[in-house]
């Protein structure tokens, strides 16, 4: 049988949704935030100074700025500390002094993070400014162990770890949502319909005149002033409800999976179809030629190949008119096709003009 995702049942009534949960406010977003830093208290599984000699120059940097100073002449060994990358997101409205996630990568040759101490890193934004400061204990989800004789194993990936509310916030990012007079919602997936039924629901709501579509993502919508007012206006307008518009009519098939994904408005004209499989089997059986005891001749190893071509009994199946996707999946599995064999009949329904979607392949 095929395994195929149906994508939504056709006997659902279509259910209204919030539209917070299909759009979003312009100018309120994460910020990602991207730092370097040093996980200390390893156990003998941090960088190697001979493939990660950044580690130790960055160790001795940090121990000279605490006003340790290591003559040039020793070389420290870095092997209980590992070079890291620090990153996060800085949600919207972040104010000073709370506090984020931010995972940790091994950027050296460290064979493990865990039971390391994150140092404090300072994160930056794209624009070089300070955002929030990081330091903390690492949670590792991966382990890794190696023998004396080269053995090794490894769960999941222990070069990489999290610390839980780990940054504390330092600076705020401005946003617009209280400067212009007007707010702006974006779809998250463009639609003419969807965008002309949210107009008319807070229309309809608030008021005519409220709300004006853009294009077939944005809506504009006139908004209070005065802050207060404006974070209850949001409030209400988000937790209107809508009814979205069809999808696209699209076929999903992921060619490293076999796994196929068809939603509910794909539609297939009258066609007929027939999918059989094709073998060809080679085999050798070589023929040894042995000559006579007087000949003076030499045993030879003739080759012989046969060669047997076989078809499957091949099956013929017929859509009818306006065919909709629960009679799809049904006749594709009665003729007992495979993911590959699925994705070459509706490549062919496409050619034939027969398919009514876009077929994607990832």
């Amino acid at each position: 049988m095929i395994s195929v995702v149906l994508a939504m049942l056709l006997t659902a009534p279509v259910q209204a949704e919030r539209i917070k949960d299909l759009a979003t406010i312009q100018g309120v977003r994460n910020n990602q935030l991207l730092g370097y830093g040093l996980v200390v208290g390893l156990d003998g599984s941090g960088d190697k100074v001979s493939s990660s000699p950044f580690t130790q120059q960055s160790l001795r940097s940090m121990l000279t700025q605490l006003g340790i100073v290591v003559p040039p002449n020793v070389n420290l060994n870095p092997k209980n500390v590992a070079a890291v990358t620090v990153h996060a997101d800085l949600p919207p409205f972040s104010k000073p002094g709370q506090q984020i996630d931010v995972t940790v990568s091994s950027i050296g040759d460290a064979k493990s993070l865990r039971g390391g101490s994150l140092l404090m890193t300072p994160l930056k934004g794209i624009d070089g400014q300070v955002y929030a400061v990081a330091q903390g204990n690492l949670v590792v989800g991966g382990l890794s162990s190696e023998g004396a004789d080269g053995s090794k194993v490894t769960i999941n990936i222990p070069s990489s770890g999290r610390v839980p509310g780990g940054a504390t916030v330092e600076r705020s990012v401005p946003t617009p949502f209280g400067q212009d007079a007007m707010l702006t919602l974006n779809l998250k997936q463009s639609d003419f319909t969807t965008v002309q039924r949210v107009t008319e629901a807070i229309n309809k709501t608030i008021g005519a005149g409220t709300a004006m579509a853009v294009d077939a993502t944005s809506v504009k919508v006139n908004a209070p002033k005065n802050p207060g007012q404006r974070v209850g206006f949001v409030s209400m307008i988000e937790n209107l409800q809508v009814d979205p518009a069809d999808a696209i009519a699209r076929v999903i098939v992921n060619s490293r999976t076999g796994t196929v994904v068809i939603n509910s408005t794909v539609r297939v004209s009258p066609a007929a179809v027939s999918h059989g499989s094709l073998t060809v089997t080679i085999s050798e059986n070589p023929q040894v030629s042995q000559p006579n005891p007087l000949a003076n001749g030499q045993t030879v190893v003739t080759p012989q190949s046969d060669v047997a071509v076989s078809e499957s009994g091949s099956r013929m199946f017929v859509f009818d008119p306006g065919v909709t996707l629960d009679t799809v999946v049904r006749a594709v599995n009665q003729v007992g096709a495979g993911p590959s064999d699925l994705v070459a009949i509706l490549e062919a329904l496409k050619q034939a003009g027969a398919l009514h979607a876009d077929l994607v392949v990832i």
